[in-house]
């Protein structure tokens, strides 16, 4: 009799343990989609500040920069929310700064656009939709074409033709700036009669975070006034000169805890003798933060402002005196409990006492590793204007410092010197002559009464 053997994947499959085939490019799509993270896209509904009517309003739209007109959703031939602005002509743009984005992270924005609704378009104007361009910082030029509207007729508002778009960059800088322009250059064509963007949404993969960076060098700081890169630091410094003047807002996707380098505690204790020696001494050391405000005043070769001077000198004096009297070190402190609920401390010292046992031939000595924190993020005026971007690294108290008491062969060097013969002199007279007689106090003399007097004769009995 014929035997037939089924190939495992197919009993398991009967038998229904066999999970279900995912295609590898559906795998990889799950696994990109789960990276991205939301970029928050200020006003990216146009709805600020609140219109009056159905428009068009040619007004300052908020968080963005760039004379605009617009257009109320329902004008705007929209079914949600979000309003319809119109990038007028000539060349004229919409933009913002993409908040918290970092140089490297790879940027994908989303929006809508539709040929102009204005009354005083004709349909030769629309009938094959309208240019306009896309960029930001790090990324190609798109240049895009709204869809046609071919049964426009001057005097008639259109209804609008909303279709989705996406574009795609890889940031080359930290908050790219996002820009909208108008490819419109016909000098009869009016105003008002242009392409129209609504609805800005983006997402982000973040690049990976570099925990190599030394505490001494955590890069530069950045300043923006809305979004105008500040030359200088000085403004958005002085602008959160007050108690409640800034708030603080950490980054968790970037703030980390490690330990930092080993180093040496105290001295190195060397064993020269024969016998194992056991000791206990008293160990003493301390801990300091470090910022990327006045390492970027640093790097300029310009002073330290004064209402910039976070508690990181390494002056336990002057760092305490910073820690009372400047108001940003209070909206840091204030902000890392809030996230992290535990206070921040901008410096730590200890003590401790090692009991050492150190066997003939070694030496000893002990290293400290200190667990510290990194956290980045801005510092954002009540106005949300100026914005000042921050690193601050300081000791941890989320994780104990690491002491290691250590014990190991003498180096070459170290032998040499156990080796070393101990400091003499010589005995220039007599040094190879015998020892004299012992001089064991048996004899007393008495001491003279008085300055110059005899001393007394000595009798020694005969017996």
């Amino acid at each position: 009799m014929n035997r037939t053997t089924l190939p495992a994947l197919v009993v398991l499959g009967a038998a229904g343990l066999l999970l279900p085939v995912v295609p590898l490019s559906s795998l990889a799509s799950a696994a990109a989609a789960a990276a991205e993270q939301a970029v928050p896209v200020l006003n990216g509904d146009f709805a600020d500040p609140v219109m009056k009517g159905d428009g068009p309003a040619t007004v300052g739209i908020d968080h963005w920069t760039g004379s605009n007109q617009r257009y109320s959703p329902a004008a705007s031939g929209r079914t949600d929310a979000s309003h319809g602005v119109a990038l007028q002509k000539d060349g004229n743009t919409l933009q913002q700064r993409l908040r918290g984005v970092r140089a490297g992270a790879k940027v994908t924005v989303r929006y809508e656009d539709s040929p102009a609704v204005s009354k005083e378009c004709t349909g030769e104007q629309v009938v094959a939709g309208q240019p306009y361009a896309v960029v930001a910082s790090g990324g190609p030029v798109q240049e895009a074409t709204t869809a046609g509207d071919p049964d426009r007729v001057k005097g008639t508002p259109g209804r609008g033709r909303w279709t989705g778009r996406a574009y795609v960059f890889t940031a080359s800088e930290n908050e790219p700036l996002l820009t909208f322009t108008s490819r419109v250059t016909d000098s009869r064509t009016h105003v008002t009669c242009s392409p129209m963007i609504a609805r800005i949404r983006a997402v982000e993969v973040p690049p990976d975070v570099d925990k190599t960076v030394s505490k001494a060098a955590l890069g530069t700081s950045e300043a923006y006034k809305g979004n105008e890169r500040e030359s200088t630091l000085h403004n958005a410094a002085a602008a959160c000169n007050g108690e409640n003047a800034c708030t603080f807002r950490p980054d968790t996707r970037t703030s980390f805890r490690y330990y930092d380098r080993a180093r040496v505690v105290g001295e190195a204790f060397v064993n020269c003798t024969r016998n194992a020696l056991e000791h206990s001494r008293l160990l003493s050391y301390s801990e300091r933060a470090h910022d990327s405000i006045s390492q970027t005043y640093a790097d300029a070769g310009l002073a330290l402002n004064e209402v910039a001077r976070l508690p990181t000198s390494g002056d336990r004096t002057e760092d305490e005196k910073r820690l009372k009297e400047r108001p940003m070190a209070a909206q840091f402190a204030l902000a890392y409990e809030k996230v992290w609920q535990r206070p921040w401390q901008w410096f730590s010292s200890d003590q401790r006492t090692v009991v050492e046992k150190i066997q003939p031939g070694e030496v000893s000595w002990v290293e400290m590793q200190p667990s510290r924190e990194r956290v980045e993020g801005w510092f954002v005026s009540k106005k949300d204007d100026y914005r000042l971007h921050a690193v601050v690294d300081g000791p941890s108290r989320a994780v104990p410092d690491r002491l290691l008491q250590r014990t190991g062969p003498m180096s070459e060097a170290e032998k040499q010197r156990c080796a070393a013969a101990r400091p003499m002199t010589t005995t220039p007279v007599g040094a190879d002559a015998p020892a004299s007689s012992s001089d064991k106090g048996l004899l007393k003399t008495p001491v003279p009464a008085a300055a110059g007097a005899r001393a007394g004769l000595r009798r020694v009995p005969l017996n």
